[in-house]
């Protein structure tokens, strides 16, 4: 069973952001404007364009180390996208460019407090992944060093024990906290769908088997 190392990796964050970088922005250059239409369905009310300014926002934010009161709440959010409205999609992409290159150092600076940004950015990846029927949604190449954050994370927060059987990935990981009250939950599926009930996605037609857990139990951005 592969348990989280008590010692946090500072460039993790950092790595993850720029391996999604190097495969989401070709893939968004290449697709027409109207796609940037289109709603997701990870998150309602939005476009891909709404969620790729929000991610680019974020991330700007980190790199500029603006952290007023209130930051990253649904207003903020709404207000970061509004801010964006009048720009093309060509710029939204290049200001997203620059802050999955240049937000890692700040992350790993920052002792952990940010690391789960970075996790979002690449879930969020997969939202627009999943929404232009694009392989890779929730999984591909970042897959390991999204886990390996998912799971300090959930340590860090306290969260529920899971032991996760994955398909997908060779050894079994250790998420949550043991608590010597409640029996560990037992998770047997492949990697996105336990990023899908991780981040409060869908799993809708995915197989798995979750013992000993309710999946809203688990969501670590609700």
């Amino acid at each position: 069973m592969t348990d989280v190392q008590d010692v946090r990796d500072p460039e993790l964050p950092g790595l993850l952001l720029t391996v999604e970088r190097d495969a989401l922005i070709p893939l968004l250059r290449a697709r027409p404007d109207a796609d940037f239409a289109l709603p997701t369905a990870a998150c309602p009310g939005w476009t891909v364009r709404d969620v790729l300014a929000h991610c680019s926002a974020a991330l700007m934010r980190v790199v500029e180390r603006r952290f007023e009161e209130g930051v990253f709440s649904p207003e903020s959010n709404d207000r970061d996208i509004a801010e964006r409205a009048g720009w093309t999609n060509a710029r939204v992409l290049d200001e997203l460019e620059r802050g999955m290159t240049e937000a890692g150092p700040v992350i790993a600076g920052a002792g952990g407090v940010l690391d789960l940004i970075a996790l979002g950015e690449w879930v969020h990846a997969g939202d627009v992944r999943e929404t232009f029927g694009e392989p890779g949604a929730y999984s591909g190449a970042g897959v390991t060093y999204a886990l390996t954050l998912l799971a300090r994370a959930t340590r860090e927060k306290g969260h529920l024990a899971v032991h996760a059987d994955l398909d997908d990935v060779d050894e079994p990981l250790r998420l949550g906290a043991t608590s010597g009250v409640r029996t560990p939950a037992r998770f047997i599926g492949d990697a996105a769908t336990l990023v899908r009930m991780y981040s409060g996605r869908t799993v809708a037609g995915a197989s798995y088997e979750l013992v000993g857990a309710e999946i809203a139990e688990l969501n670590i951005f609700g």
